[in-house]
This record gives C-alpha cells, structure tokens and sequence, in this order.
C-alpha cells in the first residue's frame, strides 16, 4: 500500500481548500498547519512526512493549481494563491455527488455540488478513500475533452 500517495492527496486537497477559503487573497501556507507538529531529526532536517508535505504544495504550483512568491524555509509558502486553474477545478459542479433527494434552495445546492464543499465533507469526516477519490476528480481536465486554461 502507498499510503505517503493517500498522504499527497489529503496534502494537497487540504492546501487547496485553505487557498480556496483565503481566495482571492494571498495568504502563507505552512506545512504544520496541514499535518501538524513534527519534530526535526537529530540534525535538524524536517521528516520525510514534513518534507514530502512541502514537496506536495511545490508540486501544486509546478503544475498550475496555485502561485507563491517564496518559500519559509521548509517551513511554508510564502503569498500563495489559487491560480485560475485550481480555482475552476474546486468550483466544479459534480452535481451527482451532492446529497440527492435534497430539498435545498438553488444556491444551497449548487454550493454543496462544487468539488470544493465535496472535499471539505470527505476531510471533516476522515475518509480517506472518497479523499483520495476527490482528489484524483480536482486533477482530471473537464470531462467535456477541453483542457482548463492556466
């Protein structure tokens, strides 16, 4: 079992969502505030967990889902924001994951239907499978066979 790959999807699902409820301001991302407090080796170098969570929000702005200006250290990335790409993927309507049978007004609905919201909910309740599913929906292009612009 991979788990450091359902760790990335948690990481970078959890940073995405932190940028999203900041958008459309820069904020810093810090690497404990995603998995918590570790302790350095006996040389002072992050843990391969620390590390690996870093390398997740790098990973992020590599392929376009946000923008920062530096990094702190290991420690964070420094005025990162959503770039329009991540921005698009968690507003994404998957309608036939929200709640059927629902009778919520429009707005309600279309809110609990982004990508985003479905995060959130698989987050807060620890699933770490619809997580990993989620995830892996925020990196496909459109369904529709057009690539998003960013």
């Amino acid at each position: 079992m991979d788990l450091q790959i359902d760790d990335f999807y948690k990481d970078a699902a959890s940073a995405l969502l932190m940028l999203y409820q900041a958008f459309p301001r820069k904020a810093a991302i810090y690497v404990e505030d995603l998995i918590g407090r570790e302790e350095p080796d006996e040389f002072g170098l992050p843990t391969k967990r620390h590390q690996s969570c870093l390398g997740t929000l790098l990973w992020l702005a590599d392929e376009g889902y946000l923008r920062y200006e530096s990094t702190i250290a290991y420690d964070a990335i420094d005025q990162a924001v959503l770039s329009e790409k991540g921005f698009l993927r968690l507003t994404r309507s998957i309608p036939h994951l929200a709640h059927a049978g629902e009778e919520l007004p429009p707005s309600v609905r279309r809110v609990h239907a982004t990508l985003a919201y479905q995060l959130r909910e698989a987050i807060a309740s620890h699933s770490s499978e619809r997580i990993a599913r989620l995830t892996r929906l925020l990196f496909e292009p459109r369904s529709s066979g057009t690539a998003d612009t960013a």
